[in-house]
């Protein structure tokens, strides 16, 4: 079985996907990973708002580890991000209310790919529109 290097998580905004290829090719990491692509990346994930979405990405994971014998999840969410939009609801919402929503999404996804699959790699981004 050929070993990929891991399994990528970022969000469905076509305004960020070529930010996140382009990130993942700096990283030399091109032709080696997996892809999950969906609305907010963590968030997504992680929120209640989409809570029938952890069950779906969890065996996507799963299947990655299976097949292309991955060891790292790369997870990349971005600024101005529509998910963490609805996520914070109808309440003020601007750069440090996004943030706190991205660091919450980081924590709540590792502690769940922590108790799921304990050796697996995890390693964080934020994007901006400027990067």
């Amino acid at each position: 079985m050929k070993k990929y290097e891991a399994m990528v998580l970022s969000c469905m905004d076509p305004r960020f996907q070529p930010k996140v290829f382009n990130y993942l090719k700096k990283k030399k990491l091109t032709g080696k990973y997996s892809s999950f692509t969906i609305a907010g990346a963590a968030i997504g994930v992680t929120s209640k708002r989409f809570k029938k979405w952890q069950s779906t990405f969890l065996d996507n994971l799963s299947t990655s580890i299976k097949l292309h014998n991955i060891s790292k999840l790369i997870v990349i969410n971005h600024e101005d991000c529509g998910a963490a939009k609805i996520v914070n609801g109808k309440k003020e919402f601007n750069s440090t209310i996004e943030k706190k929503i991205h660091k919450d999404s980081f924590k709540k996804i590792k502690l769940i790919i922590d108790r799921k699959f304990p050796e697996l790699k995890i390693n964080f981004k934020i994007l901006s529109l400027k990067d």
